[in-house]
């Protein structure tokens, strides 16, 4: 079969390339490593191993109880049709089916990542061991391949800056308006495109936005129609629908999503999805940063669930790469927060598709899929899982049915792409966490109503809710009715900070870290009590604000408590979140899952004590908590 097929040394580059940042699988996968390996040397070429995994090992994780390994054994077990044995393409056939098969089988066992699945290879010692006695490589494990900057620390500026900040306030102009009536406007405001706006909806004041016309337009149009163009009305020249992007998004996303539709405008809605202002290329050029995109658009381009995993796989290593940089654990979390928003906003589109697919129709009426909890106030962390909710206009049987499956419908989406099941069931899935507006308004008055803290579980990260699908302004109506409803409701607030719990102390006498298999969990003995005090005051005290270092400031503000108190939790906040996020990073890099528990040993003497300043800072934050609640 080979006799006619070129030798190794002329094919060496094309096997070379095909290597290059690939995950090479394959079933024993060690002896196709020792091959590799024997005709790089013989071809005179340096050979560098590339990260792998085997799907014998992988079987055995799986699957510890087999009768044997083989090839074949696996794929009956799997269930999977191999292919033609005895042949390099049938058995590479056979174990990428065989491991596409294993992934739900090892995600059982709590293996999600690569790094995962090759640190639990890696204890497979007497098998490594027979590896090594064969002759075989032992694949090993590579260091976690991160996202590196490309440029200067300037390049960071799309990552710390929201598209707000660079917007323009649009300029519209009706759809007949005249071109040179357009052009002059353009020219007196100095901008480069009109939005195209249409006569408002019922019920509402303001026009809609409907398409945009920009400088490009109109040179295309004088090139066609010469000086007649200029008494055409604009609307036939207007690009529809009108592209967006959310003003508190961060910038490096509009930059992407220019770059993959090809267009050099974009309108900017606010958190109502009200159109606010205009963002385009030319305001985004002076960012530089155009190649060091690493999270780019690829979460709005996914067709599938795949696509979602592909991309969401994407974040621990941008992670790392900020916080390298010296980027902010606060800045980080806001930027996990704007993915998950975005994944889950693309995994309600793909849950819809589905629900179509099912026949199930397209939604009844109109609807608004909300974050809670840390990714509704921008400080998610890599350890996380779903918290989202559904709000629906129309109380009906047919509504609740059709909500009902696109609910489970989104949780087995986000769990499929890597974000997993709340534990505690804060989910669209669940129906206490969907419900048309007027459900949720009673739910609203029940919660305020209620005499007992186990009443309101989980009640607390409701209050950081925030629309990320669908008609946006039902979700924050809701969300801002409810600072309404709770605004000086004292006891409500209390009930909240009790059913949510107390901290667990951390620092003993003499300052002495409190420890637990050398960690401190530093999400319940520091983050969660400063979370929950911004949280419960806020409530109180009728501060509409989602993010924590918002609502401490708004307080202040407002003086509520001491500005040393506010400030020291404030200090503490971000300090708790470098740590836990770089311990993150640090785990999911050796192959552990990421947590929120935090290594003492080794940190630094200096990291030790600013450790120990931010516990000490949050350790008397529950009493501070109860005695601001009931201040005016």
């Amino acid at each position: 079969m080979l006799a006619s097929e070129p030798p190794f040394n002329v094919v060496a580059d094309e096997v070379a390339g095909a290597l290059d940042g690939a995950l090479l699988i394959g079933h024993s996968v060690g002896f196709d490593l020792a091959i590799l390996k024997a005709e790089f040397g013989r071809a005179g070429r340096t050979w560098t191993q590339p990260r792998s995994l085997c799907t014998r090992l992988l079987s055995e994780i799986a699957q510890p109880n087999l009768q044997d390994y083989s090839l074949e054994q696996i794929a009956a077990w799997l269930g999977v049709a191999p292919g033609p044995r005895h042949s390099a393409v049938g058995d590479a056939i056979s174990a990428g089916r065989i491991f596409l098969a294993l992934v739900p089988k090892l995600r059982a066992r709590g293996i999600r990542t690569l790094a995962e699945a090759e640190l639990a290879t890696g204890k497979l010692t007497r098998l490594l061991d027979d590896h090594a006695r064969a002759g075989w490589v032992v694949p090993v494990r590579a260091p976690l391949v991160g996202v590196e900057p490309k440029q200067g620390r300037d390049d960071l500026y799309p990552y710390r800056n929201r598209v707000r900040a660079v917007m323009r306030t649009p300029v519209v102009a009706e759809a007949a308006t005249k071109l040179d009536d357009a052009l002059n406007r353009m020219i007196e405001a100095r901008i480069s495109s009109l939005l195209v706006v249409s006569a408002p909806e019922a019920g509402s004041l303001r026009p809609r936005a409907t398409g945009i016309v920009t400088e490009r337009d109109i040179v295309r149009a004088l090139a066609v129609r010469g000086a007649d163009a200029l008494g055409m009305p604009i609307g036939p020249l207007a690009s529809r629908p009108l592209l967006t992007v959310q003003a508190d998004a961060f910038a490096y996303r509009a930059i992407a999503r220019m770059s993959r539709l090809q267009i050099r405008h974009l309108g900017v809605v606010d958190d109502d999805g009200v159109v606010a202002g205009v963002v385009s290329a030319r305001d985004l050029l002076r960012l530089r940063a155009r190649e060091a995109i690493w999270l780019g658009d690829e979460i709005e381009e996914a067709e599938n669930v795949a696509g979602l995993a592909r991309a969401w796989a994407k974040v621990p290593g941008v992670t790392a790469a900020l916080r390298r940089e010296g980027i902010s654990g606060r800045e980080v979390a806001a930027l996990i927060s704007e993915e998950l928003c975005a994944l889950t906003s693309r995994a309600a589109v793909l849950a819809a598709a589905r629900m179509a697919a099912s026949g199930n129709g397209e939604a009844p009426c109109r609807y608004a899929v909300a974050v809670l909890g840390s990714a509704g106030r921008g400080e998610s962390l890599l350890a996380l899982d779903q918290d989202n909710a559904v709000i629906y206009a129309e109380d009906s049987a047919d509504a609740e049915r059709w909500f009902a499956a696109f609910g489970q419908n989104l949780a087995d989406i986000l769990h499929d792409a890597g974000v997993p099941y709340c534990n505690g069931g804060v989910m669209a899935s669940n129906p206490q966490w969907r419900g048309s507006l007027a459900t949720w308004r009673g739910r609203v008055a029940g919660w305020i109503a209620a005499a007992r803290p186990e009443d309101l579980l989980s009640v607390d990260i409701f209050f950081d809710l925030r629309g990320v699908h669908g008609d946006y302004e039902l979700a924050n109506t809701l969300w801002r009715e409810a600072f309404d409803q709770a605004a000086g409701q004292a006891g409500f607030a209390k009930l909240l900070a009790e059913a949510a719990g107390r901290s667990a102390p951390a620092v003993g006498l003499f300052g002495r870290l409190i420890t637990a298999n050398g960690r401190i969990n530093l999400k319940m003995a520091g983050l969660f009590a400063v979370v929950t005090a911004a949280r419960v005051l806020a409530i109180r005290h009728h501060v509409a604000e989602r993010a924590t270092p918002a609502r401490l400031e708004r307080l202040r503000g407002l003086h509520v408590g001491g500005d040393q108190d506010l400030e020291a939790l404030r200090d503490a906040h971000e300090i708790l979140l470098n740590f836990i996020l770089d311990q993150q990073v640090d785990d999911i890099d050796h192959g552990l899952p990421a947590s929120n528990s935090v290594a003492i040993k080794p940190l630094s003497a200096g990291a030790r004590d600013r450790l120990r300043s931010a516990l000490k800072a949050v350790r008397h934050v529950d009493t501070l908590s109860r005695d601001l609640l009931f201040r005016d």
